[in-house]
């Protein structure tokens, strides 16, 4: 007799008690045909149920490398969909709510990249002068069109060797769709303020005149995280005027005035990395999403590290937490029951060129 697909209407009012205990069952009665994979920031209460964690160039590393029949991706949709190409052709990616999106990956689209060399084109041909780079905190087809035009992917781990590669290969960098990761990472490698500009793709020619295009060497898209925009360099200088000895930390998508006033600045990782390496009884401000902030903050505390999040406005990556215990549950015990929901499935066209693309980050990395 086949079963029927369950409907989530059973579960939108299941308490988080009893979607838990439904987890753990259906994650026993699954065994290693599904894995969970979580992002950092994702919300305690379905990162607790995660098989591997990580930041994003961690999680794409990982679904390559694992063997489970069904990928569950407790983060956004573009992680699911890195999942579903990187992984084997007898593999499925599965993202719990598919209104978990990012707000970020958004900002560009394909119509508008597109758009964008077809006038960058008018004044010099891209495909020769131009590496396109994308964060991976983008949609697929952006990651295709990067593969197709010779240029690839970064992710906050290691967008200083990408640009590294990309500027030995051709002479200028499209970076899109975070201007600050961009912005940070040619800072870090030299660049000067005027060798990049920031490309407003709601203006023709991006709002540049053709010197400052010609002169550029890196071509920022106006783009940004909705959580890391919320970070101000005066929340840094309150915490060290009343902290003098405390540390700060933050996310390279924050602004470049946070970047600069802070100690530090690096991926989710890096910030976990280095926080666990201190010494005991520091004290840290940390920029980056709260759920992270909230997590380490708690794991750290026997050691006596004090970490606080650094704005005073509760923000979080929303979107990322519409992956709730309620759809984890659903999506699990529909698998227990034969049947997927929310398969993420790239188009074959799109999944081989951001395949290529992000292989060559791979490589780089």
């Amino acid at each position: 007799m086949q079963t029927k697909l369950i409907d989530f209407n059973q579960f939108d009012t299941l308490l988080d008690d009893a979607c838990e205990r439904r987890i753990i069952e259906a994650k026993n009665v699954l065994g290693k045909e599904a894995i969970i994979l979580s992002h950092h920031y994702q919300r305690a209460d379905v990162y607790k149920h995660a098989d591997l964690t990580g930041d994003s160039l961690g999680l794409s590393r990982l679904a390559s490398q694992v063997d489970a029949k069904y990928l569950v991706f407790c983060g956004v949709h573009f992680m699911a969909e890195v999942a579903d190409i990187l992984s084997k052709s007898n593999q499925i990616s599965i993202l719990p709510d598919l209104s978990a999106g990012c707000s970020m990956a958004d900002m560009a689209d394909q119509s508008k990249v597109e758009r964008v060399w077809h006038e960058i084109s008018e004044i010099l041909d891209p495909d020769k002068v131009i590496t396109p780079v994308t964060y991976i905190n983008s949609a697929a087809n952006l990651k295709s069109f990067c593969g197709k035009h010779e240029g690839t992917v970064c992710t906050s781990s290691n967008s200083l060797d990408i640009l590294k590669w990309s500027l030995s290969r051709r002479e200028k960098v499209l970076f899109f769709p975070d201007q600050h990761l961009g912005r940070w990472s040619g800072y870090k490698l030299g660049i000067s303020e005027n060798e990049m500009q920031v490309w407003d793709f709601d203006e023709p020619m991006g709002g540049l005149t053709k010197e400052q295009i010609k002169k550029a060497k890196i071509l920022l898209w106006k783009g940004h995280c909705s959580v890391h925009q919320m970070f101000q360099s005066q929340h840094i200088i309150r915490f060290r005027n009343k902290y003098p000895d405390g540390i700060v930390i933050s996310h390279p998508e924050c602004s470049f005035e946070v970047c600069v006033n802070s100690d530090y600045v690096g991926s989710t990782d890096f910030i976990i990395k280095t926080i666990k390496k201190a010494k005991s009884g520091t004290r840290w401000l940390v920029g980056t999403e709260l759920n992270l902030v909230s997590r380490i903050a708690e794991e750290f505390k026997p050691e006596k590290k004090i970490i606080q999040f650094m704005s005073p406005t509760i923000c979080m990556c929303s979107t990322m937490a519409r992956i709730d215990p309620q759809h984890l549950a659903w999506s699990l015990e529909n698998l227990v029951n034969g049947k997927i929901v929310n398969q993420i499935k790239v188009p074959e066209d799109d999944a081989k060129f951001a395949n290529l693309a992000l292989q060559r980050m791979l490589e780089i990395s």
